[in-house]
């Protein structure tokens, strides 16, 4: 073994780095191989839910509703709108895709500003 007095040589210094970087390599693949076999054995004890009942948790979906506070109505929105480089129809549509998605009826969502950003 090496002393702290001593001196290593650069072929003893490479031999013992790259047996280090070896090792630790090592490790990382047994590492992912336990991870591979643990979710595998997870999967046998988990049970799935049916395929069928995905689907009907995916089309069967609940209405965000407000906890508290008085409901806005229908034709109230909150506030303006700075459009740059877009149109009002283009607007419209990320507006809605974005309440749909969410699942906020649009009344209640506030956008601030839509920017077209261009590909370079």
């Amino acid at each position: 073994m090496y002393l702290l007095d001593s001196v290593m040589s650069i072929g003893e210094a490479l031999n013992v780095s790259i047996t280090g970087i070896v090792v630790v390599f090592i490790v990382l693949v047994v590492l992912a191989v336990l991870v591979q076999l643990l979710s595998k054995l997870i999967r046998l004890f988990v049970k799935e839910p049916n395929a069928k009942n995905a689907k009907k948790s995916d089309a069967v979906k609940e209405v965000v509703k407000p906890q508290g506070g008085v409901a806005l109505p229908e034709n109230q929105t909150l506030g303006t709108l700075n459009l740059y480089k877009t149109d009002e129809k283009t607007a419209a549509v990320i507006m809605a895709i974005v309440s749909k998605e969410s699942g906020v009826p649009l009344n209640r969502l506030k956008f601030n500003s839509i920017k077209l950003i261009e590909n370079k």
